[in-house]
């Protein structure tokens, strides 16, 4: 047998150790835990650490640790019983702003967390949670985007001076019907000019001259997306609320939501939550009065309204008229200002919201307007004897003010702010209310103890398969066969620390990805034993035909391996959710077979038969 290089043995031997190191993380277990964090986002107060040890101490409750952890305050408390005990308590006793999660904190030791070895993160059918499969009406956000046009498009013929003599909504057509056929081409090109985005068509057959404006195609896709979008952002941020350590809320398809909950058994209270109603409002700031003693006294000045700022909760009066609301809103997007360069939000307001915006900045310029943020939520509070109570609760909060810098109506920019502020004031817009309405089409709730009994029957069946393969493998291939198992163990070892490397999602698909995979990471050996035997009946020596067998049967294990990577590619794109983790999971484990079957078992090989005279191969 040729000598093996030196350097396949480090690359083995390093591979080896990244297994062990990055998968080690997998065995210490976790802590329950409570995550607390702002809902703000801003980091924490300096001595914030003893309002957490005053409320645990209230409720004479004791915890393993209580420091802050990757920018959250985390208490890790000694059972279930307790965290649940203690998720209460702080609910109760911080002030609101904070968001109380319950979680699972790893007891990985700091050293490897320190270099990036953390556990594999459990998927909803492990851990145990509820899942929402949420569609949203698509055709009820076309058919809202039409209705807005019943009004834009006479107030700009109007606008133009052109006279038309009917107006009204047919489906998802806005029909125009003009005196005579010269106004009609006028309206036309009019239209045509200003609203791009509309299919204009002339129907011979009508009975007056008639134009009918729908939505392109391009125009249609781009309002389903944005209103899929919008959900998507309002759903998280409601979700946010919830206290989950990590929800999962994204999309699926090209109209529904995948909502995912972790830990989460009170479906109610989630359902509650999905359907909120919340809504934004532009209105003026009130200059002529003070909001300090309006705040000081708790009562405001006739024909206005007192608030506070989401920032810094800074008193502002706002008059109580509204020049536009969220359901006129059309769009909003983080932008960059033109003529200074600056980061801006650019908004589009309807035909209404647009009409009212330009006959209040007409006389408004060099004036603040502010923009309110309304929600009714469903809230859990306690009552003397400690028993949660359900109610509902008012959210108002001022999320913007700006200085009006010139006149304008249904486009616009609000300037002065930095990068984040602009992204943030963007999607606070955007997330003021559901775009368009969504139906819960699909339910599950996995309990803990389900969760826990999938874990234990999943590993039950990988260890079966393990020792099935081992014991079938050593009795066929004898020493060859060790080789092979202990290149799966291998492979097993990478295969575990690279998803906990990537911090991919571990399912029960995907454990069933790692079975399976077991069986096809074999198949190399298998193919590699197979090719030495035909090479000892042509009548090679043991030593050409193992050299011979690791040599010739490479390309046929790599033209397996390329099939079914073809297939889990295909499975990845076309599939959702489990099906996308039993594929990465597959995917993974066969590019990492490739690896230690064949460079793993022959360096065992060279190992054991390199120096040592053979007269037969030990196989049967």
């Amino acid at each position: 047998m040729k000598s093996y290089p030196a350097w396949k043995y480090a690359v083995l031997i390093a591979a080896l150790l990244f297994g062990v190191v990055y998968a080690l993380p997998n065995l210490f277990g976790e802590d329950p835990a409570v995550q607390i964090s702002t809902a703000s986002g801003d980091p924490l107060p300096a001595d914030f650490g003893q309002t957490v040890d005053k409320a645990l101490a209230t409720a004479g409750l004791a915890s393993l640790s209580s420091r802050l952890e990757a920018q959250h305050w985390v208490v890790r408390l000694p059972d279930e019983t307790v965290q649940l005990q203690a998720a209460d308590a702080l609910k109760r006793e911080l002030p609101r702003g904070y968001v109380v999660a319950l979680n699972l904190a790893s007891k990985t030791p700091a050293a490897l967390a320190a270099i990036g070895a953390e556990p594999m993160a459990l998927g909803l059918d492990l851990r145990g949670g509820v899942h929402f499969l949420l569609d949203v009406d698509v055709d009820e956000a076309k058919t809202k985007a039409v209705a807005r046009y019943v009004n834009d498009l006479p107030a700009w013929l109007r606008k133009q001076n052109i006279r038309y003599s009917a107006r009204r909504q047919a489906g998802d057509a806005v029909i125009l019907e003009f005196p005579d056929a010269e106004r009609l081409q006028e309206a036309q090109r009019a239209i045509g000019r200003e609203f791009p985005e509309l299919a204009l068509t002339a129907p011979e057959a009508a009975a007056t001259p008639t134009l009918q404006a729908r939505l392109s195609e391009t125009e249609a896709r781009r309002i389903v997306d944005f209103a899929v979008k919008q959900n998507l952002t309002t759903l998280r941020n409601r979700v946010n609320q919830l206290g989950v350590a990590e929800p999962l809320v994204q999309r699926q398809g090209a109209n529904r939501i995948v909502v995912q909950l972790p830990g989460v058994q009170d479906t109610t209270r989630v359902k509650d939550l999905l359907g909120a109603t919340a809504t934004l409002e532009y209105r003026a700031v009130d200059e002529e009065n003070s909001a300090e003693q309006a705040a000081a006294s708790g009562i405001a000045p006739a024909g206005s309204e007192l608030f506070y700022t989401r920032e810094g909760r800074r008193p502002v009066l706002l008059r109580k008229d509204v020049i536009a609301s969220g359901d006129q809103l059309v769009d909003a997007a983080a932008t960059v200002d033109q003529e200074s360069g600056t980061p801006a939000v650019s908004v589009t307001l309807d035909g209404a919201g647009a009409k009212s915006m330009l006959r209040f900045t007409e006389k408004n310029v060099g004036k603040p307007m502010a923009v309110l943020y309304r929600e009714t939520e469903v809230a859990t509070n306690y009552n003397a004897r400690g028993e949660p109570v359900r109610e509902k609760r008012e959210i108002e909060e001022i999320i913007s003010i700006a200085t009006i810098r010139g006149v304008f109506g249904k486009r616009f920019q609000t300037t002065g702010l930095t990068s984040k502020e602009a992204h943030d004031l963007a999607i606070l817009l955007r997330a003021g209310a559901l775009a368009a309405p969504v139906e819960i089409v699909e339910e599950r709730t996995v309990g803990p103890s389900l969760g826990a009994d999938n874990i234990r029957q999943g590993f039950a069946a990988a260890a079966l398969g393990l020792t099935l393969v081992a014991v079938f493998m050593m009795f066929y291939y004898r020493v060859f066969g060790f080789f092979a198992v202990a290149a799966l163990v291998m492979n097993l070892l990478v295969l575990i620390a690279v998803l906990s490397l990537l911090q991919a999602t571990l399912t029960m698909p995907g454990i069933a990805g790692i079975v399976l995979h077991m069986g096809i990471a074999v198949d190399a050996n298998v193919l590699i034993y197979e090719r030495i035997r035909e090479e000892l009946r042509a009548g090679n020596s043991p030593h050409a035909a193992i050299q011979a067998g690791y040599d010739r049967a490479f390309l046929t294990i790599a033209d397996a391996n390329i099939t079914v990577l073809i297939g889990t590619v295909v499975l990845f794109a076309l599939g959702a959710g489990a099906v996308k983790g039993f594929a990465i999971t597959l995917a993974i484990g066969i590019i990492t077979s490739q690896f230690t079957a064949i460079v793993g078992s022959r360096a065992l090989a060279q190992l054991a038969f390199a120096r040592r005279k053979l007269t037969d191969v030990p196989v049967w």
